[in-house]
């Protein structure tokens, strides 16, 4: 995807994404809200495919809009109206009775914690309860997938778990899958069943999040003191270890290792607090070089 001849927001980026709740991670100008665009049919690929629940964004664009719920990343919500006229009406533009959409609207208000306070003027809420009404209006319709553009953007920590949990549940209870786009990776962390990772425009990483952070086989340790003569003990008995926050860490090269730690913290006299296998992160995945332009094409995939 280009804008003019000079600024290209996706690059031959080849994607999948499977039921259940994706994260779309990336820094800011990364593309995932070009991405998000193109999915929904609003922006149409300089080259390449997309299709969204079987339908392709270049033609179908109203039809992937009718089954799917959206929640912009910027404030957008009329100040004038209440909560309910607003998502009634989103729900109606979806192609809702009247109704329906009432009933709908009343549903998903209730379902983000606003049913007591859907009568009032959305200009009177606080930052996180229009957030809170982004995601009830993308709701409303009952679609089948949800794509929701930094979700917990200006909320405070409590406001950001509270909109977690949210978008968990409606992930695992209503069974609507839902792509997050986030640059706050331990967010992702958190909800996300699979995540694709984008830079620059470029696929790094498209995986589940259990692969990405599996085990690594770096040992954690912390003892309840002298983590530096543990440290010379293991040198000398042939393990490299270094110092990390309250401990250290013991790259591992095969099962000897367990046993040699183990012998020279009894021999050193020292009391074990912690020893595990340390997890990977996702933020690694942005020290990684990034998925070779021959190894991508120019197609994308919602299911």
């Amino acid at each position: 995807m280009r804008y003019g001849s000079t600024v290209t927001a996706l690059d031959q980026l080849t994607v999948s994404i499977r039921p259940g709740i994706t994260g779309l991670i990336g820094a800011n100008g990364a593309g995932k809200s070009t991405l998000i665009k193109i999915l929904l049919g609003l922006l149409e690929p300089t080259s390449g495919q997309a299709t969204v629940l079987g339908l392709n964004t270049r033609t179908d664009g109203f039809a992937i809009r009718s089954r799917t719920g959206y929640m912009p990343e910027h404030d957008c919500l009329p100040p004038d109206v209440s909560a309910t006229e607003f998502v009634t009406h989103l729900g109606r533009m979806s192609g809702l009775p009247a109704t329906a959409a009432r009933e709908r609207a009343a549903d998903s208000l209730r379902h983000v914690g606003l049913y007591e306070e859907r009568y009032r003027q959305i200009g009177t809420y606080s930052t996180g309860m229009k957030q809170r009404v982004k995601l009830a209006q993308a709701l409303v319709a009952d679609p089948g997938l949800m794509l929701l553009d930094e979700p917990t953007n200006g909320l405070d920590p409590a406001g950001r778990n509270q909109m977690l949990d949210l978008i968990a549940k409606i992930g695992t209870e209503f069974g609507i899958s839902v792509v997050v786009a986030s640059h706050l990776l331990r967010e992702i962390e958190q909800i996300c069943d699979h995540l694709v990772a984008i830079d620059g425009g470029r696929l790094l990483r498209a995986d589940s999040v259990s692969e990405v952070t599996r085990a690594s086989q770096v040992l954690l340790i912390e003892v309840d003191d002298d983590a530096a003569g543990l440290i010379a003990e293991l040198d000398r008995r042939g393990l490299a270890a270094v110092p990390y926050q309250r401990g250290l860490l013991v790259e591992l090269t095969d099962a000897d290792g367990y046993d040699i730690i183990r012998d020279a913290i009894a021999d050193l006299g020292l009391g074990l607090g912690r020893m595990e296998l340390r997890r990977h992160r996702i933020e690694e995945i942005f020290r990684a070089e990034p998925v070779p332009a021959g190894q991508t094409g120019g197609s994308l995939g919602v299911s």
